[in-house]
């Protein structure tokens, strides 16, 4: 009479020998010249993340805020709405902000992407509008600092001597959940300013 135990044992055997055997022959096919299963090698795509190239799987259907976050380990972009609506998840893809919840890894494959990770120089130095957002104590809660430091630090490559309205509008796509607007823009003016100087 065969155990559970015993049943369950050779349950486990059986479905490591079955792994192993497809594992091989999906190799050797390979090995053959023969061409990789569809969708296989269409999954994995070399990422330019804070100026350096990582390789990762991804599926199609992934979002970057995804990516970054669960497969890059770069936790720095929050994820809110996961609609595009509230900001948080703002990264620099060729120097623009974009919501990454609304763009597919797959199709940023060629362009240089940057997060709040990678604004800090080399040498440890913070990025100007980092330093302002923890001079000027411009968050409450901090979830929402990341996406606006990036939306900010796009908006000043494109105009970084802006008047409070222009740096207002040019940020008005992230939302705060602590509603403390007149600190965040009071903080990010004096980045602005910071940067200019230096």
């Amino acid at each position: 009479m065969v155990s559970r135990r015993s049943f369950i044992k050779g349950a486990i055997a059986g479905g490591a020998t079955v792994s192993a055997a497809s594992y091989l022959f999906r190799n050797s096919g390979a090995a053959l010249g023969q061409a990789p299963a569809p969708g296989a090698a269409e999954r994995l795509l070399a990422l330019n993340v804070n100026g350096q190239l990582r390789h990762v799987d991804v599926p199609k259907e992934e979002t970057l805020a995804l990516t970054l976050r669960n497969r890059l380990g770069l936790t720095g972009t929050k994820v809110g709405c996961q609609r595009a609506e509230c900001g948080s998840c703002t990264v620099l893809i060729d120097a623009v902000p974009h919501y990454s919840c609304s763009v597919l890894t797959h199709s940023v494959r060629s362009r240089q992407i940057a997060t709040i990770e990678g604004l800090a120089s080399p040498t440890g130095a913070l990025h100007p509008v980092q330093q302002a957002a923890i001079d000027q104590q411009g968050f409450q809660c901090g979830f929402c600092a990341p996406g606006f430091i990036m939306a900010t630090v796009g908006f000043l490559k494109t105009n970084p001597s802006p008047t409070r309205d222009e740096l207002a509008e040019g940020i008005a796509g992230n939302l705060c959940r602590c509603q403390d607007y007149d600190k965040i823009l009071t903080a990010m003016m004096s980045a602005a300013e910071h940067a200019r100087r230096s």
